[in-house]
This record gives C-alpha cells, structure tokens and sequence, in this order.
C-alpha cells in the first residue's frame, strides 16, 4: 500500500512538473473547480474568470483542499476564497516534495449581467523558482445574450517572461435554468500547439434547490463527480478525482460561509419560522428621493407581500398602522394584497391604534385586529364635499364667468355658484355609494357580521373607543405593538421571530438561477395636474416615453396614471407618445386614486387600463372660465394702463395678484369674444371623445353617452366600458408580463421613470416659511387657473387636484 501510494505521489509530482507554468491557471484551477466558472455558481470567486464576480450578490468566503493521501485533514494543496459582490482575493497553496508556493490573486468586476468584465493581479510567494512563478495579469469576460447560454474568455500573462495562456468556455442551460447545465471549455497556452491545448466538457445538475451533481472529463480521459450541497448561508462540497481507469487521484473538499443560497432544507427547517414586520407610519409614495428619503413605496410594499406569500419561511405578516399616511386607492390595492396573501394560508396581524373609515376598511383585511387601549375608531361613513368661494371672489372684486356646455363638467362652479349644481351632486353621491358598499360589503365579509349591521354601527355608534370596538366586535384584542409578538405565539401555537423585509429569499438568493438580464418593465408616473413643466412636467415625460420606447431591454411599460388632468397640450404629447410607444411594446395603463379628464386622456391609448375599483376616473370633457377685475384693483389701490394694436390684443391685460403672481384681467369677454370660446370648447370637446372612442376602439356616440364631463367611480367605469380590468398596480404588472410573453414565474427587473431625483427641495426651506403640502397645492392650483384663465382645459375639481399623489 505504501509502495503504491508513493508512485502515485511522483506520478503527480512529475506531471506536475511536465505542465509547470509560469502562470498558475487553467491546469491548477481545473483540480479544484466543479466547473468551468461560468456554468457552476461563481466559480473561484474571480480568480479562475474575474468576470463572474457580477454574479456575486454578498460577501462569502470559501475554503478548499485537496487529499492526494488519503488523510482527509493533511492541508498541503489548498486554496482560500474571499469574494464580495465586484471583489475578490484568493489565495493558492501548492505543496509537493520538492517544495511549496502561495499564489495570490485579487480582482475586480465590472459591467452588468449580461455582459461583464474583470480583471486582477496575480503573485506568489515561496519557492517561486521551483515553480517557475511569476507576477500575472488576468483579464476575463462573460457574455450572457439570454438565460440559456453563457460564454467566457479568459486571459492570464506573465509579466516577466512573456508566458500567456486563454481560455474559453462555453455552457448551456437547455432548460434556461439551474436544472440542467453542460459545458465545455478549452485552454491555450504559450509554447504549445493550438491543437494540443487542453479541454474537459461536463454538466451539472440541480434536481432540488441547493443539491448540485457534477461530472467533468478531461482532455487526459481522467475525471471528476462531485456533489454540492447548500445550507443556506453556508455549504459542503466534495469532489473525487479519477483517472481514465477510474481510479481515485485525489479528492477535493469545500467549505462555504456568508452569502445566502437556495437550499431545499430552507422549506423543511425554517419552514414557517417567522413573521415579517411592517411599519406603515407616514406616507406612501410613488417615488422617493435617492438621498435623505426613507419613505415607503407603494411598489416596494406590494413586492414585500408577494415575496413574504412565496417565501417558505415566513408564516405571517404583522403590520404597525399607527400614523399610517395612505391614500383610499393605495389602501384598496394593499388590502387587496393582503387578501391575496392570506388566501396562501398564512395570516395578517394588524395593529391600529386611531383609524378612520378608510383606514378601518384597510385593518380589517387581518386576521387578528390589535387594537390599542386608548385608541378610538372613527366610523361615521364617506362624504365628499366643496367650498364655494362665489362670494370671497365678489368681496375681493374679482369676477368669474363660467364656460360650462357639458351637464356634469363641474370643475370650476365653486368659483360661480354657492352650492353644488344638481348634476354634480348626481354624480358626487353615485361615487360615495359605490365605494360605501365596497367598504361594507368586505368589511362585513370580513368580520363575519352582517351588512345590516355594519350600516347600523356606522349610522348609530360612530364613534368607538377600544373597549367598545372589541364589544362589538370590530377588533379582536386590546393592547399596544409590543403585544403583538404574544398574540402571534397564541395564534401560530408557538413563538415566532419577526424579521424585516431584507431578510426574504427574495432579496437574499443569489443571481445564477437565471443568466444575463431579467426581462424589464418599465413603470411612468404620470402625477399631478398636466401640465408642461410641473405636475406631470410633460416636456419631459414625453422624453421618457420616447426612451422606453427605443430601448429594446425593456418588454413592456406599466403608465401609473394619478391625475385630475388641466392642460390639453400636455395631456395630448404624452398620450400620442404613449400611443406610439404601443406599436412597440404592450402599454398597461394603471390608473391611481385620480385619472380623469386630462388623466383619462393620458390613459386612454394604452393596450388595457385598470384601475382600482375606489379609483376616480372618466370626466370626458372640457370646461373653462375667466377672472376678471370687478374692483380688485381698487381695493388694492392699483392702477394699470395700456396702448395696443389689435382688437382683442389686452384680453388678458390687468393687475399681478400679491403673493399669487398670477394676472387678474381688467375686463371680461364681450359677447363675441365668447361665442369664440364657446365654439373652441365644443370642438375641443368632440375631438376629445373621438379620440377616446379610437383609443378604447369605441364608436362616437357609445363615448358620448358616458362623456359630458361624468366623473365615474372605478366600479361604473367598468361597467360603462372606460375601464378594461379592475386591479391595481400589482395586476398591472403581471397583465405587461403576460402580454410581452414573460412567464408568470419569471423575475422582472422593474426601471421607473422619470428617474428619481438627488433631493427634496424642501429640505432647503427654512420651516417657519416652508408651505404643508396642502397648502402649497391650493397656492399652486389658483395660480394655474389663473395661468390658464380663458383656456379650455380638460380638467377635474380642485379637490381632485389635491387628492392626486405626488
């Protein structure tokens, strides 16, 4: 036995010797790879291909060794692996009887998942000479085109002789995922014939997450089976070596600790072991800045529900309502979320401490309802209401002629009347009564109490203190937050670890599952009134529409519309760039808590619109109006005059309003002047419904009858055919995945636009002047009124306005 293991040892030591190359490369790494490094996770973490350190999502270290001996703990031939995501740093020890040498590596990556690059720096240390070690250079590359196929180059050069070598490796996943990978690879070097280079071919297989099987073959018939095994944040690894008589060489062991892999023991282990926290204090947005902005995103919260739904480990959600800030159609889309979430078998718990009807209708979505001792639930029901400011315009001295020709066109009447015009009550009630029975209607399915009774304990209780809200069965429990790990432990049966969102599979499995770049969708946000250069600053919007459009990475667009509307021109460049942008790519549209008027035009060529049932949507129409000096300037003391050329050239001639900087006009329009405007709004109108009637492939006259200004809640809005889908921005999605042919189970990379800017400009103002946000919008919107004083515009209530989300 001693006799054969010391040939054994020297046919090593000679071949060993018969290949020395000034560079360790191909040949060493091949003893201590499962794979070519682009098949097999990230390889030697860079130092076998730089370029793979793309691929790594967190820091890892590994450590490996090879047994030549039979004594599995003799470390003669081992390698040591540090790798963070871009970086790595290697270290190599080779051992024979003639002596031993460290080679050492550090490298860098750059580029994306489709196409990467590397490179690193190489050097060694002991008995350089005996092994004819020099400093190196190592340059690498990895092509991902798709999810099937990934090609490597690879270059190391001495950097004292002139010795190089290369190689290239080609692997394939037929099945465009970690199942099944094969792979080949062959190396080149300095001094020997192109056709004598080296080469193995292999696959790998994954027939449960995290059991890798591998099998490699050499250009020499010896070969290599091995088998991976990943627990999650850490791993095991063996690997024998044979030779072509299949008898063992060597075998190869690993060792792996830090970045988090898939395994199958995950679902058997942490099966159900934890509940993720959320805290829904303060507002939800759309976007938040990239600096000093820690607010809450509609799109991240619905993709910590859906992730938390699909992790294994995860057997709830427990959710802090208190100071939640949250809009009727954000809470709609997260309940309906959390409705989604339960319907997997795992439960909601949350917490709530003062709630109003909205933000009731949102809670009771749970399975458990903590309520805090001295809480209160306000539960008086929905109203929509309007201040009329007919008589501050006349106190001021400014007067206002309303342009109305559409029954329901309501948008500027507060400045004409001094309560609401019968038709805009209609219309105002039907919205109220439509989002009322939803509320009672899944609030009562909810709490398994009967509509009735639900109607009564609106209509005669109102208010509820904890202790009468849990007597009447409106919450479940009375206690604070730090009660709810407790409640929890009596519902699961067992104490359960809350953990926050970063700590899902989701954003903890590594990226090799799928290869080059997840397939894009693109979501716009349309916000604010229309207009060119605030709100939804079309100028530039226009520009994101356009760039979306070109770029052939991205497979589908999700438009989020939440816009009362106001300048034609603006809504009109976006929606024609919107329609060009279908010819290339499917167009979802998801409309928010407000798309009409100029909103519905922003929607209305997309491929499908959803919208929220509690979404307020429609008003097909135009409307306009004019202020005018009827003794402002006296009051104020102020004078103008004027020459001109023209007949109507000092239209629009008057005093600047303090503080509001917009001008009021001197005069009104004579008769003529506004049968003008009555002529434009009109055509202004019928191109409006033509339009829509081409985008939603409608006739004119089935356009018409739900047009004439109706302001629609989601639920009519579908039922009057303005709306393709009731959901919201989360069905969207899914709706752009289906439509670009990306499969339901496919990963998405999502972009946004427009891109989020640095900081909030509010952060420069000094607080004791600094306007709330309520107030600067009234500010802004007189002021855009009075910018658009005389202009048809398709344009919502102002109350609409300030219930669009910026």
């Amino acid at each position: 036995m001693k006799i054969g293991t010391a040939v054994v040892l020297m046919t090593l030591i000679l071949q060993l010797l018969a290949a020395q190359s000034t560079v360790p490369g191909y040949l060493l790494q091949r003893d201590f790879e499962l794979a070519s490094p682009g098949a097999f996770g990230v390889g030697l973490y860079g130092y076998d291909n730089p370029a793979v350190l793309n691929y790594l999502h967190q820091s890892d270290i590994m450590f490996t060794w090879m047994d030549t001996t039979g004594k599995v703990l003799r470390l003669e031939n081992w390698g040591l692996f540090i790798g963070l995501p871009k970086f790595g740093f290697a270290v190599m020890r080779q051992e024979n009887a003639l002596g031993s040498v460290l080679d050492c590596r550090i490298t860098t990556a750059f580029g994306g998942r489709k196409t990467g690059f590397g490179l690193g720096y190489g050097w060694s240390s002991g008995d350089t000479e005996m092994f004819n070690r020099t400093s190196v250079l190592a340059l690498g590359s990895l092509y991902r085109p798709s999810k099937y196929i990934s090609f490597g180059l690879t270059g190391l050069f001495a950097l004292s002789n002139g010795n190089h070598e290369g190689t290239a490796e080609l692997a394939i996943r037929p099945l465009g995922n970690e199942l099944i990978t094969l792979f080949g690879d062959y190396n080149a070097q300095e001094g020997i014939a192109i056709e004598e280079g080296f080469w193995s071919a292999g696959l790998v297989i994954e027939p449960l997450p995290g059991i890798r099987i591998t099998g490699r073959y050499m250009d020499d018939k010896s070969f290599n089976a091995g088998m991976n095994l990943s627990l999650g944040r850490g791993g095991l690894t063996y690997q024998g070596h044979f030779n072509e008589d299949v008898e063992p060489v060597h075998s190869v062991y690993r060792i792996r600790s830090g970045a988090y892999d898939r395994s199958f023991l995950n679902s058997v282990f942490t099966k159900k072991k934890n509940y993720l926290k959320m805290d829904l204090n303060g507002p939800l947005q759309y976007q938040r800045y990239r600096l000093f902005d820690k607010a809450k995103t509609l799109k991240e919260v619905l993709i910590n529900i859906e992730a938390a739904k699909n992790d294994p480990a995860i057997a709830g959600i427990a959710i802090n309502s208190s100071g939640m800030q949250i809009n009727g159609e954000m809470l709609w889309e997260l309940r309906d979320k959390l409705s989604d979430f339960r319907s997997s078998g795992k439960h909601v718990i949350i917490y709530v401490d003062n709630a109003d009807f909205a933000e009731y209708y949102f809670v009771s979505v749970a399975d458990k309802i903590v309520m805090d001792p001295i809480g209160m639930l306000d539960l008086r029901g929905l109203m929509m209401g309007r201040t009329f400011m007919k008589g501050t315009l006349e106190k001021l001295g400014i007067g206002f002629d309303e342009w109305r020709f559409f029954k329901y066109k309501s948008a500027v009447e507060v400045f004409s009347r001094d309560q609401m015009s019968d038709a805009d009550r209609e219309q105002r009630q039907e919205i109220i009564d439509d989002i009322y029975n939803i509320i009672r209607t899944e609030v009562a399915q909810s709490r398994n109490i009967t509509q009735n009774r639900f109607d009564s304990l609106v209509n005669s209780a109102m208010f509820f203190t904890a202790r009468t809200a849990f007597e009447n069965g409106l919450v479940d429990t009375l206690g604070r937050w730090d009660a709810v790990e407790e409640i929890v432990k009596d519902l699961e049966g067992g104490k359960k670890s809350f953990v926050n969102a970063d700590k899902l599979d989701y954003y903890n499995l590594p990226s090799d599952a799928r290869w080059g770049e997840k397939p894009k969708i693109a979501i716009i946000y349309g916000l604010g009134v229309c207009a060119m250069d605030e709100g939804i600053t079309a100028r530039q919007l226009v520009k994101d529409v356009e760039a979306v459009t070109k770029d052939g990475s991205i497979k589908a667009v999700v438009f989020r519309v939440d816009s009362p509307g106001g300048d034609a021109l603006a809504s009109d460049i976006v929606s024609e760039a919107i329609k060009e942008c279908t010819k290339e790519k499917p167009v979802l549209v998801s409309q928010g808590l407000v798309a009409g008027s100029g909103g519905y035009w922003l929607s209305m060529y997309g491929d499908k619109i959803v919208a929220a049932p509690v979404t307020i949507t429609g008003s097909i129409g135009v409307i306009g109006g004019w202020m005018y000096d009827r003794g402002l300037k006296d009051k104020l003391g102020v004078t103008t005059d004027k020459v001109q050329a023209g007949e109507h050239a000092d239209l629009g001639f008057g005093a600047v309003l303090p503080f509001i900087g917009a001008i009021v006009p001197d005069r009104n329009l004579t008769e003529d002047e506004r049968v003008n405007v009555e002529a434009e709004i009109k055509g202004m109108y019928r191109e409006f419904v033509q339009m829509v009637a081409d985008g939603r492939g409608k006739t004119y006259d089935q356009i018409e009858s739900v047009a004439q200004g109706r302001v629609w809640s989601g639920v009519d809005g579908y039922d009057m055919g303005l709306i393709d889908t009731l959901g919201g921005l989360d069905l969207a999605l899914a709706l752009a995945k289906d439509l670009a042919g990306i499969s339901e189970k496919s990963d998405i990379e999502i972009v946004e636009y427009p891109k989020r800017k640095m900081l909030s400009p509010d952060i420069f103002k000094p607080k004791l002047i600094s306007l709330d946000a309520r107030t600067k919008k009234t500010f802004d919107l007189i002021r855009f009124y009075l910018d658009h004083n005389g202009k048809p515009i398709p344009m919502m209530p102002i109350e609409y306005v300030d219930m669009a989300i910026e």
